[in-house]
């Protein structure tokens, strides 16, 4: 049995101490003036898991997290987090206190709106695309080849098409974040996974700003002439802007990244960068010679790589001015709190 984390709250001069919640086994962890939101749990490999199983987890960590922040500001955690008891809970805390108030700052009253917008009728505007002259060209030139239409064919008018499409809703979605951009902060875009999208985004606003902001949203759900429909949700946590993530490292991982760099027990972040800098001189792809061989070439990029990842994992490491990589110091360090990007 372990703990899991759903996110971490500032609790301010309101101490929520450690106690309940919710009905449903959620609790708090203190630790000064901010606290972990968690419940015991059975550890679960969510890489793992079916997909309605995953989904039905998601849909519990959402709703654990939207009914906590209606009373209280929190920074979301990445969805599956676990750790193995109240101790590694406490050091996340205080490992982490510092970066939790500076995000609390940013994120005190703010919310999140997701927006989806969709062409209502895709078949439509193809059709609209095929008055285009380009489209309209390329069409009679194909029906007046003697020869078969071929494949190729086919996939040039497919193209084409789809390369007015993109450029349409490429001109609707800017038309679209134009609008909104003056009642939000910052705007985060999700890859569109169909024809059918034409913006998928996350919206972060002030709190006061929520009612003008759904009205727009009328506003252009009304216009396009009745090409575009509009669907929000929120609000929501800052799921796209401020999620927080938990690494747990192993020492001998530490311990191979100190001798690539050839660092000692002990370094600052300082050391570290000039470490890499010096070992990275001498495999960078820019110093590599023309006269060197395929093989040559690849031993250099590999090392360049290892190299790379080691200065990557002990700037991680080292949260801290200076840190220790003795194999005693390090149970303190193994758990990392970062900002997922």
């Amino acid at each position: 049995m372990g703990k899991y984390i759903y996110g971490i709250i500032n609790t301010g001069s309101h101490a929520a101490g450690s106690g309940m919640l919710t009905s449903n086994g959620i609790y708090t962890a203190p630790y000064m003036d901010v606290s972990a939101v968690v419940s015991d749990s059975e550890i679960i490999d969510y890489t793992n898991l079916p997909g309605d199983a995953a989904a039905r987890h998601l849909i519990q960590h959402q709703l654990v997290i939207e009914k906590v922040m209606q009373e209280f500001t929190i920074i979301p955690m990445r969805i599956g987090t676990y750790v193995l008891d109240e101790d590694e809970v406490i050091q996340i805390l205080t490992k982490g206190h510092r970066m939790f108030k500076e995000v609390f700052e940013k994120i005190e009253g703010r919310i999140e709106i997701d927006v989806v917008s969709t062409w209502v009728d895709l078949n439509a505007v193809i059709k609209e695309i095929s008055e285009e002259e380009e489209v309209k060209a390329l069409k009679q030139s194909l029906l007046d080849k003697k020869e078969t239409i071929t494949v190729d064919d086919q996939i040039k008018m497919g193209m084409l098409i789809k390369g007015y499409l993109n450029k349409k809703k490429d001109e609707c979605a800017h038309v679209i974040k134009d609008s909104l951009k003056g009642l939000c902060r910052n705007i985060k875009e999700y890859t569109m996974p169909d024809d059918m999208t034409i913006l998928n985004a996350a919206f972060f606003i002030d709190n006061e700003m929520r009612i003008p902001f759904e009205e727009r949203l009328d506003e252009l759900n009304n216009g396009f002439n009745g090409k575009v429909h509009f669907k929000y949700i929120g609000p929501l946590p800052p799921y796209n802007f401020y999620v927080l993530e938990i690494k747990k490292l192993q020492y001998e991982e530490i311990d191979r990244a100190r001798e690539i760099l050839a660092l000692g027990d002990a370094a600052t972040k300082e050391d570290i960068k000039k470490a890499y800098r010096h070992a990275a001189a001498k495999y960078h792809p820019d110093k590599q010679s023309d006269k060197q061989s395929d093989a040559q070439k690849a031993e250099a990029e590999m090392e360049y790589d290892k190299i790379t990842k080691a200065y990557r994992l002990l700037s991680v490491y080292c949260q801290q001015e200076s840190c220790s990589t003795k194999e005693q110091d390090f149970a303190g360090n193994s758990i990392i709190v970062r900002i997922k990007e």
